[in-house]
């Protein structure tokens, strides 16, 4: 009974997830709807994923899922902090999200050893590259996070690439989970072969670079005018 909840709660939740993403893409930054689209993909991302991580690490062991869901926490949560914590200063939740972070890259690293070494070079039903990538995503935002506490915090347009590109890559994470991932099997063959099934792969991965380059530029602006005058 609990397995089949959580199966349904996961695949429910990703789904509005999905949605959520999306919509939050399309509303204009900083508005109402933005915000409300943002917050129940936040929602729905935390439950699909904590759902994941359970049935992945308990219900119905995978170290290949428990992977992408921690991970998937990891982002949506600090996107999220650092959208509602405007001052940009670390706090306990900072530290304990770099210690996560870590613990996911050693498993990640641990994982694809054991993949690597073994006669399929797979482990449960994943290459070892796959854990060694996501195992190093998990690394390089650790080091950010590393970085961030360093300096006392993050802020102005740090702070909105921080949240931006995290997003952004729950949400393409969540994509690539439905398809090639679990959803895959629902395209018929024809389908798939077009490619198709990956266009809004493409358009999440184009609006994040799109954003971060409109935010960079934004940054430099005030700086040459202040130069100048």
């Amino acid at each position: 009974m609990m397995l089949l909840t959580l199966r349904t709660l996961h695949v429910f939740s990703a789904a509005v997830g999905l949605l959520a993403g999306f919509a939050a893409m399309v509303f204009r930054k900083g508005s109402g709807l933005h915000g409300a689209a943002g917050t129940i993909f936040f929602l729905s991302m935390l439950s699909a994923a904590g759902a994941g991580a359970i049935l992945a690490g308990f219900l119905h062991p995978n170290d290949g899922n428990v992977m992408g869901s921690t991970l998937t926490l990891y982002l949506v949560s600090t996107a999220w902090m650092a959208a509602r914590r405007r001052d940009g200063k670390p706090g306990l939740f900072d530290v304990s999200a770099l210690l996560f972070a870590l613990a996911i890259a050693a498993a990640g690293a641990t994982w694809g050893f054991q993949a690597a070494s073994s006669q399929t070079g797979s482990k449960d039903g994943y290459a070892a590259p796959f854990f060694f990538v996501f195992g190093s995503i998990a690394l390089l935002f650790a080091a950010s996070d590393v970085r961030m506490l360093v300096r006392g915090g993050v802020f102005g347009a740090k702070r909105i690439v921080r949240h931006l590109w995290r997003m952004c890559l729950t949400l393409l994470f969540a994509l690539l989970s439905f398809y090639p991932g679990q959803g895959g099997r629902f395209f018929p063959k024809w389908f798939r072969a077009t490619n198709l099934p990956y266009v809004p792969h493409v358009l999440v991965l184009g609006a994040m670079l799109l954003w971060l380059a409109r935010v960079a530029v934004h940054k430099r602006v005030p700086q040459q005018k202040a130069t100048a005058a």
